[in-house]
């Protein structure tokens, strides 16, 4: 959470929101229904549930996000991206780097739901909806507090905030995934 300009801060989030895309699609459209909802143990999340937990997200901030960035003040010239507590807060549960767990939402625990490969083109079509809302945010302020907490909604994030969440957020959840992915192509040792 370095200060930098709008235009930077929101170049990367483009590029990395980006590449999640792409990684979805390369490591995830290619599986199919028994690797997708593979789980390592009883507890853990499959490569769907993980991508659904993020579709449960996105389906809330999403329009939280492009509602606000429409009402926001118009910016002519890149500012320094601010952050609030809130933000902060969020951003640190969200880190993919973050070691410690965090317990998620029963609303937003897919947890042994029945899921199907819609989940990942679902996902995809929340990436181009995020791709888009992050181009539209260069013309506006992305300072302006505007978008509620999904938990509690009398807070509010940031424009800029939110969006580095959502893409912090699914970085995290992705490189779950990813290692659910790699248990699946191991090869099974039998004891004899």
């Amino acid at each position: 959470m370095n200060a930098m300009n709008t235009a930077t801060f929101l170049s990367q989030l483009q590029q990395q929101a980006q590449a999640q895309k792409s990684l979805v699609q390369s490591e995830f459209l290619t599986l199919d229904q028994l690797e997708l909802n593979f789980k390592l143990h009883a507890t853990g999340w499959s490569i769907l549930e993980c991508l659904e937990h993020l579709n449960r997200y996105s389906r809330f901030y999403l329009p939280h996000v492009e509602q606000a960035i429409s009402s926001a003040p118009a910016s002519l010239t890149p500012q320094p991206v601010c952050y609030s507590w809130v933000g902060k807060k969020s951003l640190d549960v969200a880190n993919p780097n973050g070691v410690k767990k965090h317990k998620t939402l029963k609303h937003m625990n897919p947890h042994n739901s029945q899921l199907t490969s819609e989940v990942l083109e679902e996902f995809l079509q929340h990436q181009n909806t995020l791709l888009q809302l992050l181009e539209a945010a260069a013309k506006v302020d992305v300072n302006k507090k505007a978008i509620p907490i999904e938990f509690f909604r009398l807070l509010k994030m940031r424009i800029g905030e939110a969006l580095e969440f959502l893409v912090m957020h699914q970085q995290r959840h992705l490189q779950q995934a990813l290692r659910v992915k790699n248990q699946i192509l191991q090869p099974i040792s039998l004891v004899v």
